[in-house]
């Protein structure tokens, strides 16, 4: 069962299965995203190796997180391999980032803005992703890719159209991380009820982008009126406008993105590490509906994720939005497939 609740961190007695060597290399660790998300890996029983890699600042991030007092070792690079790294001295670039990790968590891009919708963000975001999963299939064609960048609707797509060019696509290892989403609904859905949201595991599928987000709310239990269901769904579709507006320019959902995208990290490397029944959301390529990637739950194992899971019987009402999601999440994932194509 997939929750949202922070797992325990900087735990000072390991257990055996969190004693595995991992490696996880987070693409545009100086970011907004980035740092925070490199601190909360860095106090990862499971993580043993963090990689950070950005265009700027990344060895000032790595020596910054190096000194929080836990296991892992911390490295940071550059794009020049002779612009310098961290720890000082040690080889940079994209490969020494890459070479040797287990998970790679992408979330390099530029940042929404008032106004701007997660396809606005398509033109840049999608040349940032397809050049790190070029290097990904060269280095480390292995990994699991747990892609944040937005639009993921369409560069979880480029993704893999990048890997099956280089040969190396395997679907097992490519998600997009649609995380946040529940945590979100959780949230939400906990304030409603009067419950504690670490209580709750709402199910989301669909796509990360305003209506192809569908909580499957009815599967609750949860007592609503029809106005509090249309509320609550078109506020956990749309979670990310009301940061947005709040940061009022001065950036996007970067904080929660980092704890969900930790959550996500850590889950996949406890099931590398052979812990059983780790189940959580994930957009990866699926034949449940007629659009070739879809999010759902997952269960995850050694090699990635294991088994893509269906998510049961949809209410009148939220089949309404099911239909109205399908044909905007297909042309989404169609234009990704495209812009790898050219």
């Amino acid at each position: 069962m997939f929750s949202s609740k922070l797992p325990a961190m900087a735990s000072r007695s390991f257990t055996s299965s969190a004693a595995n060597s991992a490696k996880v290399a987070v693409l545009g660790a100086a970011g907004g995203i980035g740092q925070p998300l490199s601190l909360l890996c860095k106090l990862s029983p499971y993580v043993t190796e963090l990689s950070c890699y950005d265009v700027v600042g990344t060895p000032g991030v790595a020596a910054d997180i190096s000194h929080v007092p836990t296991a892992s070792k911390t490295q940071g690079s550059l794009p020049d391999p002779d612009a310098g790294a961290w720890p000082t001295g040690s080889e940079g670039g994209l490969k020494a980032a890459l070479t040797g990790a287990d998970v790679v968590v992408i979330p390099a891009g530029v940042p929404r803005k008032p106004g701007m919708t997660r396809d606005d963000l398509f033109n840049t975001n999608a040349s940032i992703v397809q050049t790190l999963v070029e290097g990904c299939a060269e280095h480390c064609p292995n990994a699991v890719l747990a892609i944040i960048s937005n639009p993921v609707n369409s560069t979880v797509p480029i993704a893999a159209e990048v890997l099956k060019a280089k040969g190396v696509f395997d679907p097992k290892k490519v998600c997009g991380v649609t995380t946040l989403d529940v945590c979100r609904a959780n949230t939400f859905m906990g304030e409603h009820m009067g419950k504690d949201p670490k209580d709750l595991d709402v199910t989301v599928i669909g796509g990360h982008a305003g209506i192809t987000i569908l909580p499957l709310l009815s599967q609750t239990g949860a007592t609503m009126t029809d106005e509090e269901r249309e509320a609550l769904t078109v506020r956990i579709q749309f979670g990310g406008d009301e940061v947005v507006q709040a940061k009022a320019g001065a950036g996007s959902a970067t904080l929660s993105m980092a704890y969900a995208g930790y959550v996500f990290t850590e889950n996949v490397l406890k099931a590398m590490a052979g812990e059983k029944d780790i189940v959580m959301p994930a957009y990866v390529q699926s034949d449940l509906t007629d659009a070739e990637f879809f999010a759902s739950p997952c269960r995850f194992g050694k090699d990635g994720v294991e088994e893509v899971l269906g998510f049961g019987e949809l209410t009148e009402y939220e089949q309404g939005w099911f239909d109205k999601m399908i044909p905007e999440l297909k042309a989404q994932i169609q234009k990704g497939k495209d812009f790898a194509a050219n």
